[in-house]
Order: C-alpha cells, then sequence, then structure tokens
C-alpha cells in the first residue's frame, strides 16, 4: 500500500471513529447502562471521549469530502 492510498483513506477511518463513538455516547440506554456499570473514572473518560468523537467526526468528513472532490479533478 503507498502512501498515496493511505493519505486517501485516513480520513475514512477518522469519519469512523467520529461517527461510531458520537453515536455510542449519545444513546441515552447506553449511557444509562455506562453509568450503572462503569466505574467513575471510566465514565469520566469517557465523557471527555464525547467532544473529541464530535471533533473527529466534523473533522473527518470535511476531510473525506475534500480528499472525494479533488480525487474526481
Amino acid at each position: 500500500m503507498t502512501y498515496q492510498q493511505i493519505d486517501f483513506i485516513f480520513p475514512f477511518i477518522v469519519l469512523g471513529y467520529g461517527s461510531l463513538m458520537t453515536f455510542v455516547l449519545n444513546i441515552r440506554p447506553l449511557a444509562e447502562l455506562a453509568e450503572r456499570r462503569l466505574p467513575p473514572q471510566l465514565l469520566q473518560q469517557m465523557n471527555v471521549h464525547r467532544t473529541f468523537a464530535v471533533i473527529s467526526l466534523v473533522i473527518g468528513a470535511l476531510w473525506s469530502l475534500q480528499n472525494i472532490w479533488f480525487k474526481n479533478l
């Protein structure tokens, strides 16, 4: 695999992480389950990842669209 192929695929990985984490962290039944079963330290770490997931979602979406757009030019 060349670095051009990796450079094209990486934004989609960022987008996938952001969308998956945002989806999982914002579903109320999963959040309630986490609050009941996870230790407080891990729950705090999970809430910190909520912001990172939204940032990854936005940046990954824009970066992926840019790659698709410039690939077709």
